[in-house]
C-alpha cells in the first residue's frame, strides 16, 4: 500500500509539474512604452494589414463590468495596451485620442481610493492605471444614471472623471466627434 501511495504521489507531481507550461511566445509581452505595468502587448507581429504611423485614432470603450476585489478592470488594462500597442507601432501619442464610458457597477472602478474604501472596504486597485491612463489624455466618462442608482457624488469620483447625463449620451456626443466604439 506505501508504495502504491509513492508511486500514485510520483506521478502526480510528474503531471503536475509537467503540466506547467509556458505559451509559445510569452516573453514576447511586454508593458510599455507608454503605460509601464499594464497593457501588455506582443512585441513582434507580422503585420500584413499595418498601421500606416500618421495613423489617428479616435476610440471609445465601454465598461459596465466591475472588476474583480482587488484586480485591475479588464477594460482599462485594455485602453493602456491600445495605447502601448499603437505607440509601439510606430504612431505619435499625440494622434490616439481615447475616451471611457463607464456605467453599471463598473462605476465603482472609478470611485476616489477614499470612496472605494468607504463604499466597498477596501482601496481601489484602479487608481494607478487610473492616473495612468488620464495623465495620457484619456478621458473617462461615468453614467449619471448609474451613479444616481448607487448612490455616487461627483465628489467621490477619482480626480478627473467626468460625470455624464447618460451613458448614452456619452456614446452620442463622442460618437458625432468622430469616436469609434472599440467592440472589445
Amino acid at each position: 500500500m506505501g508504495r502504491r501511495l509513492i508511486a500514485l504521489g510520483s506521478m502526480l507531481l510528474s503531471v503536475l509539474i509537467g503540466g506547467i507550461t509556458v505559451p509559445a511566445g510569452a516573453a514576447d509581452f511586454s508593458s510599455g512604452p507608454v503605460i509601464e505595468g499594464y497593457g501588455e502587448v506582443a512585441s513582434r507581429v507580422k503585420q500584413t494589414f499595418p498601421v500606416p504611423r500618421d495613423q489617428q485614432f479616435k476610440v471609445v470603450f465601454d465598461v459596465a463590468a466591475q472588476s474583480e476585489a482587488g484586480e485591475v478592470n479588464r477594460t482599462l488594462d485594455s485602453m493602456a495596451r491600445f495605447l502601448n500597442m499603437h505607440v509601439a507601432a510606430g504612431v505619435d501619442p499625440k494622434n490616439i485620442r481615447l475616451a471611457l464610458v463607464v456605467h453599471g457597477k463598473a462605476v465603482f472602478d472609478v470611485l476616489s481610493d477614499e470612496a472605494h474604501f468607504k463604499k466597498l472596504a477596501r482601496g481601489n486597485a484602479n487608481a494607478s492605471l487610473l492616473k495612468a491612463l488620464m495623465k495620457n489624455g484619456v478621458r473617462v466618462m461615468v453614467c449619471g444614471q448609474t451613479a444616481a442608482h448607487f448612490g455616487i457624488d461627483n465628489n467621490l469620483l477619482y480626480d478627473g472623471v467626468e460625470m455624464s447625463l447618460s451613458a448614452m449620451t456619452a456614446h452620442a456626443i463622442l460618437s458625432q466627434q468622430g469616436y469609434s466604439l472599440n467592440p472589445f
